[in-house]
């Protein structure tokens, strides 16, 4: 199996071992959670599952369980917390201590990237933008963009977006797209994603302000079931699949656009009971 610093997943980690484990020799969950102490037989599977957390005491158990020692447990209880923490600030206190001990043994941790990516709106549009002006300056480009940023970002943009594969050079000053669309882990994705996710919502604001061919805002206030929020989230995923593929397919760019699809509660479920 993949070395624990390749992992963004502690569950799934831990289900590679169980199955790699299985694979050379008879290997039970009920040994697995034997061998890590715990007296339910079925605990570790559980775990896996995603139905339960292990405690401080249970993440010392189950890495020695699996072997783990020097900076491997070190990774692991990093790992851990990544999975477990509840808050995005916690959740990239985890991930940050993941990279910092897979820097340390010069492993590279995947999608560690994103968040850097994701940090600004300037990453991604620069992205977009520069292959469409081949030869422009880092002045040139940030002055095509409606929301402010200076040359000097640019630059760096530039810098980290060449450094770490999302473009690559092609001529002084001219860049090409590596790949249409990023992609990675989803729980680290997801979570990159966020600070995204809250800045392009700022940056809709002003785009009001654009005439109205060159910018779409609907919405709907609507009242629906649990059921109904599932099947509607579905269709804009569809929705959302359809529009990326027909970006892709586009082959004459000349502007960068965002689309942000949000659905979201505006009430509590009036049918709970807030006391409780």
């Amino acid at each position: 199996m993949k070395p624990i610093i390749e992992y963004t997943d502690f569950r799934k980690y831990m289900r590679d071992f169980y199955d790699d484990r299985k694979l050379r020799h008879a290997f039970s969950w009920r040994e697995f959670s034997k061998i890590a102490g715990f007296s339910s037989c079925s605990y570790m599977k559980v775990v896996c599952d995603g139905k339960s957390k292990l405690s401080k005491i249970g993440v010392e158990r189950t890495g020695q369980a699996m072997g783990l020692i020097g900076f491997e447990m070190e990774y692991f209880r990093a790992l851990v917390k990544f999975g477990q923490e509840e808050t995005d600030e916690k959740k990239k206190a985890a991930f940050e201590e993941m990279r910092a001990i897979a820097k340390i043994h010069k492993v590279r941790v995947i999608n560690s990237e994103l968040f850097d990516f994701y940090e600004s709106w300037k990453n991604a549009t620069i992205r977009e933008l520069a292959p469409m002006m081949p030869g422009a300056t880092p002045g040139e480009l940030a002055k095509k963009c409606y929301n402010e940023i200076s040359a000097e970002e640019v630059k760096n943009a530039l810098a980290f977006l060449t450094k770490n594969d999302f473009l690559k050079k092609t001529g002084e000053s001219s860049f090409e797209q590596t790949a249409k669309s990023i992609v990675g882990n989803p729980e680290a994705t997801r979570l990159a994603l966020r600070d995204m996710h809250r800045e392009m919502a700022n940056l809709a604001a002003p785009a009001l302000e654009l005439p109205r061919n060159q910018r779409n805002f609907t919405g709907v206030t609507m009242g629906i079931s649990k059921d109904s929020y599932e099947r509607i989230v579905k269709v804009l995923d569809e929705c959302m699949r359809q529009v990326v593929a027909i970006a892709n397919e586009d082959k004459d760019i000349d502007q960068v656009y965002r689309l942000n699809m949000q659905l979201f509660p505006l009430t509590r479920n009036a049918k709970e009971n807030d006391d409780v």
